[in-house]
């Protein structure tokens, strides 16, 4: 598949390319400064561009069967900037005509797992509070997908480790696992890899978990 790559400097976008390209797909990896960009493979190509700015990322989304995105807030200050350039993305994609869409998101911004236990709940609690302006956002976000053209879906992970890959978690089409705590972000990128031909996936978010 020839796919391309949003947020592919970040943790979780960098094993998306990486894995992407292991299993032989063309990437695609739109950074903003090649120079924090180091990952090398064949198949790989490198697209600067600016995010903000929507007919600057046509030429990137155009003839590709899908479009993956680990954009995101990386401090709480950076609170909007998910919705924002994901909206560019999605102008993008739907003036070429490009309609698959994987994004990363965030547990707190699914629902509650059936069955969870009082210190998950109130773990969940205390997260959402603490970093409320991002999910905020990530909401904001989701909110965008559902009201575009797009034949989007969201992974919701919990917590992010950088343990190494595992390809074993959890996954739970419209919900979330129960006692979702954490998940590398290696198998974060695995899922979301996953899901690209997934129909199950479509219009959904996606849970995971260890």
């Amino acid at each position: 598949m020839r796919l391309t790559v949003f947020g592919a400097t970040g943790g979780i976008g960098r094993h998306v390319v990486q894995q992407a390209l292991a299993s032989g797909h063309e990437v695609t990896a739109v950074v903003r400064d090649p120079a924090r960009f180091s990952v090398q493979g064949k198949g790989l190509e490198v697209f600067q561009a600016d995010l903000t700015d929507p007919e600057s990322l046509r030429e990137a989304v155009a003839g590709r069967h899908a479009v993956l995105s680990g954009l995101g807030a990386r401090k709480r200050s950076d609170a909007g900037i998910t919705t924002r350039l994901t909206r560019s993305v999605l102008a993008a994609m739907e003036a070429e005509g490009t309609r698959r869409l994987v994004v990363v998101s965030a547990a707190p911004v699914g629902p509650e797992a059936p069955g969870d236990g009082l210190l998950d709940r109130a773990m969940r609690s205390m997260i959402s509070a603490v970093l409320k302006d991002v999910y905020v956002d990530l909401a904001a976000m989701e909110a965008e997908l559902a009201a575009s053209a797009t034949d989007w879906t969201s992974v919701r992970p919990p917590k992010l480790t950088d343990k190494p890959l595992t390809g074993t978690y959890r996954r739970v089409v419209g919900g979330t696992p129960k006692a979702a705590r954490t998940i590398a972000r290696a198998d974060v990128a695995h899922a979301m890899l996953a899901c690209v031909d997934d129909p199950a996936t479509v219009k959904r978010g996606v849970g995971v978990a260890y």
